[in-house]
């Protein structure tokens, strides 16, 4: 297990293997497979949820290694699920979980951001991105797609 950035001792989960568990959270059934299909490797073992609250019990159950959440979900959407595990993770009550947050649109970067998301990805996803962002965050660092990250415009002076 790795420890919390924040110091937070994680709880001991059921992943004693040393083989990384990811928790893929969607209600778009589409969406779980896309992700399963590139992120699974012979070594990862992937989980599914369709809601924020199934994503807690699971986290709770067996803490995995990396959740990846829709923006996106009927019931507790990517935004709440990512603030309660955080939450949670504060004060003990779960282990540290870096989060993968899929976004939709560019606003989605803004409150991304403010959710402390570990890492996020603008759709539509593609293989390389999505694979150098579990990577990155499986590994304890940090991934911020920048699809949408605002372009430098420099204007050309006059008469150029």
């Amino acid at each position: 297990m790795r420890p919390d950035p924040r110091g937070a001792v994680p709880r001991q989960g059921a992943n004693l293997s040393g083989v990384p568990t990811i928790l893929v959270a969607s209600d778009a059934p589409t969406v779980r497979a896309e992700i399963a299909s590139v992120a699974v490797k012979p070594d990862t073992t992937i989980v599914e949820a369709r809601s924020g609250p199934e994503v807690m019990s699971l986290v709770a159950e067996s803490l995995p290694d990396l959740v990846i959440v829709d923006m996106q979900m009927g019931n507790m959407g990517g935004m709440a699920t990512t603030l309660e595990l955080h939450l949670e993770a504060s004060y003990d009550k779960l282990g540290h979980v870096p989060v993968l947050m899929l976004l939709d649109r560019r606003p989605d970067v803004f409150l991304a951001r403010r959710s402390g998301a570990e890492g996020w990805l603008v759709k539509p996803l593609d293989p390389i991105r999505l694979r150098r962002a579990v990577t990155a965050l499986l590994d304890g660092g940090t991934y911020y797609d920048e699809s949408y990250a605002p372009l430098s415009v420099v204007a050309a002076p006059p008469g150029a």
